[in-house]
């Protein structure tokens, strides 16, 4: 039987060609699951990215591709077929490279793909000119026009928590606007940004040096890509720390800059709500792929009256949530992506016991596995507004319930953060809990259980939680430049 480490791209895509560092440098790539190392990637230097900005510059200056939206929508049918046939091998790569559950694939691999035919009809049918009325100056009639024009070079760097999903997310409608790019994976996650450059160069009509993709073991030629002069903008997604460095390494050569960074979200629970339905979707929302997600509803605000009933509920929730390895089909949870990052969640973990929070369950590493980066399902109640647990995103299945006896008390504590991602809020009555919806400050918001998430729908943040938004026509837009064109008739 084959092995899908043979479905693993080692090399990087460089202008049309896929290629190992100039250096021959290579890093490993671990199994967070098993702290194996599964295999080796390009790791690249300050060289291999600026050949890398060199050719999709020549791309975009060179070639018909920003002008031609039939090539781009053909291209990028073309990417999404060439990944459906090798989305079953690459499957098992995913889970081990992510510690990913396979359970959550479909969503993480299969949608995201799925999620490019939108984008190759966005390339083909947006309307990319625009009459204005008619100008009569002095009797001489001005015929205006507003046209929408890609915006040229655009890098591109995702981070490791949904690592292929996020790629594709921004390579679609940077791609389909008709930017090229230079594409910097994380570091813990090459794999799942190689293996698109594996299929671009071997399955599609991508002109060369379109799509780049440039892997490395640190983040120095992150740094070459937000400051270089060639750059006309960079997406980033990550943490809001690494999103300001982001900002102010692309401010000194005036570049657009879209950011989706960090997130604190909030479930206000109404009185009323059905606790059991909070319950589990609270306690298995925050165990998803280990909570490793910007969007994850980290905090859970409850009126005093049912706080009791409600932390009960929650952690039986949290408690039967099977804590396996990523190859069993119940499991949710998965593994940490690294060492770092467990540290780092059991140091807040610990940080809440320190001031006063009560510790209902987990907050340990998870029992039975003698290797990876594994953490129970830990749930905090008491949890006062000061508390670090409850100001800092975690970025683990670590959930804090907060006790309110007022409504605006609820609302205030939710918006008492610096982030404004999403947000939800769950009662019996809609009315009043679209009332509340409208006094969140955040970019995203469920409402008794809604989902908003969606390739057409935009999403990104208020607030230190980013700049833009991606997704749907909104996000395509961020990466096309406006201008107006005046003819004297």
């Amino acid at each position: 039987m084959k092995n899908d480490l043979d479905h693993a791209e080692s090399q990087m895509l460089v202008g049309g060609e896929l290629r190992a560092a100039r250096s021959g440098a290579t890093y490993d790539n671990e199994d967070p699951a098993t702290e194996s190392i599964i295999g080796v990637t390009a790791d690249a230097a300050g060289d291999d990215m600026e050949d890398a900005i060199v050719a999709a510059r020549r791309a975009f200056d060179g070639s018909d591709w920003s002008r031609d939206g039939k090539l781009r929508g053909h291209a990028i049918r073309q990417l999404a077929a060439g990944l459906e046939q090798v989305a079953g091998d690459f499957r098992g790569t995913f889970v081990r490279e992510t510690g990913a559950p396979i359970a959550l694939t479909s969503a993480l691999i299969d949608v995201a793909i799925g999620a490019l035919q939108f984008w190759a009809e966005m390339a083909e049918s947006f309307p990319y000119e625009q009459d204005l009325a008619p100008l009569d100056v002095d009797g001489v009639v001005h015929r205006r026009q507003v046209w929408r024009e890609a915006y040229g070079v655009v890098g591109v760097i995702t981070p490791w928590n949904s690592p292929f999903q996020l790629n594709l997310m921004k390579l679609g409608p940077v791609l389909a606007a008709g930017n090229t790019v230079v594409l910097k994976p994380a570091p813990d996650t090459p794999w799942s940004g190689t293996i698109i450059g594996r299929v671009a160069a071997e399955h599609t009509d991508l002109p060369a040096g379109v799509l780049n993709v440039v892997t490395s073991s640190g983040n120095v030629i992150g740094d070459v890509l937000t400051a270089h002069p060639l750059v006309d903008g960079i997406t980033f997604t990550g943490s809001t720390a690494v999103g300001r460095r982001v900002a102010a390494r692309a401010a000194d050569t005036v570049k657009k800059v879209a950011l989706e960074l960090g997130g604190k979200s909030a479930n206000i629970v109404l009185d009323g709500a059905d606790i059991e339905t909070v319950a589990r979707a609270a306690g298995g929302g925050v165990c998803w792929h280990a909570g490793q997600g910007c969007a994850v509803i980290t905090r859970l605000v409850v009126p005093r009256s049912c706080l009791a009933e409600m932390t009960e509920a929650v952690a039986a929730v949290m408690q039967a949530i099977p804590n396996g390895g990523p190859f069993e089909p119940e499991s949710i949870i998965g593994p940490l992506i690294n060492r770092r990052q467990l540290n780092r969640v059991l140091g807040y973990i610990e940080s809440g016991r320190e001031q006063g929070a009560t510790l209902v369950t987990g907050g340990r590493r998870a029992p039975g596995h003698s290797t990876g980066y594994f953490v129970e399902p830990t749930l905090f109640t008491n949890v006062k507004r000061e508390m670090t647990i409850n100001r800092e995103e975690i970025f683990g299945p670590v959930l804090s319930i907060l006790p309110y006896d007022s409504v605006d008390e609820a609302i205030d504590l939710a918006n008492d953060t610096m982030y404004g991602l999403s947000a939800a809020v769950t009662g019996p009555s809609e009315s009043e809990a679209l009332d509340v919806a409208r006094r969140l400050r955040s970019g995203t918001c469920a409402v008794n259980g809604g989902v908003w998430f969606g390739v057409d729908t935009p999403f990104g943040g208020y607030k230190q939680s980013g700049i833009g938004r991606e997704n749907g026509t909104w996000g395509f837009e961020e990466f096309l430049e406006t201008k107006v064109v005046a003819l004297a008739m």
